[in-house]
């Protein structure tokens, strides 16, 4: 019976939708105190490992981890359907005013930190670039990669969707708030990002440090290339916090996690997923 429920549990995660994984802490988690964490897929890695660990430390806890961007996330808090919600970005004045409007006070607490970095295939020559060459190519000004010493090759501009707040800093820290291009591919997740521009000659994309891997080439931006420690140390140019959001001051198991994910503990899971620990 116990591996029969194992395997079930297993098989929700790997068929639950993209950037969506679902645990359970026993048997249709039932008696079991609830927490509903939602939001950023940056941060999702994280809050899956933090959420994994906490249950084998508090049998008596059920968790469930969604992504869905940050917008969808801090939406949920406001709406009171999730409990914490996970983002890339600081919370808007407008999310602010409607959360006080329906009775909720959202409380930041960082939880690591972040590098978010441009990424091309691997086949490509181009290994560094400025802000300035990046938002070149995102708003349309540079379409080929011949203008900036590489192949004579169209470059396929692969974005985050509105949704996301990797989306909400790149376009601040990159584009300075001006458009994307109307011809780029808008992704749901990091992976998305991450495994269109691993297929796709002639791709650009940009992901949360966590998501690099052998499959996909970082480029240098601004002469620095983007790491744990150029993060840390403030000299990489595309850097942001990460959040978790709860309703007011959390107590309880909320709180509980909360002060876990932000301990020794917590945060070399942080370190384990590829991102930046606090400490």
């Amino acid at each position: 019976m116990k591996r029969g429920i194992l395997k079930l549990s297993i098989l929700c995660i790997l068929f639950a939708g993209p950037g969506i994984a679902v645990y359970a802490a026993g048997p249709y988690g039932e008696g079991k105190d609830k927490i509903i964490i939602e939001g950023s897929t940056t941060v999702l890695p994280i809050a899956q490992a933090a959420a994994e660990t906490f249950m084998r430390q508090n049998t008596e806890m059920d968790i469930s981890v969604r992504g869905g961007g940050s917008s969808v996330g801090i939406a949920s808090l406001i709406d009171k359907t999730c409990d914490i919600a996970d983002a890339s970005r600081a919370i808007k004045d407008i999310e602010l005013e409607k959360a006080a409007a329906n009775g909720v006070s959202p409380k930041a607490h960082v939880v690591a930190m972040d590098g978010i970095c441009v990424i091309v295939n691997n086949s490509n020559p181009i290994s560094a670039l400025n802000r300035k060459q990046v938002k070149d190519i995102y708003t349309g000004k540079i379409s080929n990669w011949s203008q900036l010493g590489g192949s004579n090759e169209k470059i396929v501009v692969i974005s985050r969707d509105t949704s996301s707040g990797t989306f909400e800093a790149f376009m601040t820290l990159v584009l300075e708030g001006q458009k994307v291009r109307p011809d780029a591919l808008m992704q749901a997740s990091n992976q998305a990002v991450a495994s269109t521009v691993s297929r796709t000659p002639g791709a650009i994309g940009y992901v949360g440090l966590g998501y690099l891997s052998s499959e996909i080439k970082a480029l240098e931006i601004d002469g620095v290339m983007p790491s744990k420690e150029t993060v840390l140390g403030g000299k990489y140019p595309i850097s942001r916090p990460l959040f978790m959001y709860t309703d007011n001051t959390p107590s309880g198991r909320i709180r509980d996690f909360i002060d876990f994910v932000k301990s020794a503990e917590g945060q070399k899971i942080v370190n384990e997923q590829g991102f930046v620990a606090l400490k």
